[in-house]
């Protein structure tokens, strides 16, 4: 009887404080599935901007596929983790020349850059197909109500929320239960200070009524955080400055990026070519911190004015300044560009 309570009571809820997202009124596979990849990583506020500009420019499958990549990175400037936007690339590409975009829940995970989550997200929404999604907000929900303490983002944990969040899904309303467990684990039941006194969950859920709202979902250790340090060099010589395009893997692949050393610890001291008169360095900002997933990015930012252009490996080229807004680049480039 819990169960349907339970199901039952969030589609009621959803069907009252659900959010009104411009991807929620269609059921384009190919609207939901690029909100989903924005999403993945970005907050809904920041996210919705992007989903629309994407959609203007890119209103087709086709048009995304035919665009190039620079495009594409161009107009994901800003989101970060930049792989989602090479991946959506790549991924319309196989779509279109395939003939049509994926029905089948395994035909949807196949995708460039589609996981778990993303493709039982696009199959229940677009396309009503009977699969539970799983993402922190379904973790929190879940682990609140039923009182389970294994600990989130363990294997033990995906494969039991995944048979719960299954075992809860109305097979006629896949798209609606998925979307009501998300909006409430982000509006409700929120990580901190979630609004016990209003939710109607609350007289039957495990962790409300015995007291551990605060110590539900139990986390798994975290990941060691790398640090590294790296100095951002603007070259301006007569009007123009010298990029290069990152390659594959590291991070930010495909983005354009000025000179840039990395150092083997905070203070700096090597890695600077011979060129460089560091008198003619100014420090425009130092150690600015950039957190990543599993890194810290410790930054230098500097200008370098110059008469002459200093001998640089093959893989930078020399621009004119004016045209830098064409070409895509990762935050750090573009917090250097606010200190200019």
């Amino acid at each position: 009887m819990k169960t349907k309570s339970f199901t039952e009571t969030l589609l009621a809820w959803y069907s009252v404080y659900g959010r009104d997202l411009p991807w929620r009124r269609t059921r384009d596979p190919y609207a939901i599935w690029l909100s989903e990849v924005i999403l993945q990583q970005t907050r809904i506020a920041q996210g919705t901007a992007y989903w629309e500009r994407f959609m203007q420019e890119f209103p087709t499958l086709e048009a995304l596929a035919a665009a190039p990549q620079d495009r594409v990175l161009r107009l994901w400037e800003g989101l970060g983790y930049y792989s989602r936007a090479r991946n959506l690339h790549e991924a319309a590409r196989s779509i279109v020349a395939s003939g049509g975009f994926p029905t089948t829940l395994e035909g949807i995970r196949a995708l460039k850059g589609v996981g778990d989550y993303t493709a039982a997200a696009i199959g229940s929404i677009a396309f009503g197909l009977p699969a539970a999604v799983v993402d922190g907000n379904v973790y929190r929900v879940l682990s609140r109500y039923f009182g389970i303490e294994t600990p989130v983002g363990t294997t033990a944990a995906k494969k039991e929320f995944t048979a719960l969040a299954q075992s809860l899904l109305p097979a006629q309303a896949a798209g609606d239960f998925n979307q009501a467990i998300m909006d409430f684990g982000a509006l409700q039941c929120t990580p901190a200070s979630p609004d016990c006194l209003t939710c109607p969950l609350a007289d039957t859920c495990r962790a409300h009524t015995s007291g551990r709202v605060a110590q539900l979902p139990v986390k798994a250790p975290k990941t060691t955080v790398q640090a590294r340090y790296l100095s951002y060099i603007y070259l301006r010589c007569e009007g123009m400055t010298a990029i290069r395009q990152r390659g594959a893997g590291d991070i930010w692949q495909g983005l354009w990026e000025p000179l840039v050393l990395e150092h083997a610890d905070a203070a700096r001291r090597d890695d600077w070519p011979e060129w460089l008169a560091q008198s003619r360095l100014k420090l425009l900002q130092k150690d600015f911190r950039h957190q990543l997933t599993h890194r810290t990015l410790h930054t230098d930012f500097y200008v370098y004015e110059t008469e002459q252009r200093p001998t640089l490996p093959a893989d930078y080229r020399w621009i004119q300044e004016r045209d830098l807004a064409d070409y895509a680049k990762p935050r750090l480039f573009l917090r250097l560009l606010e200190l200019l």
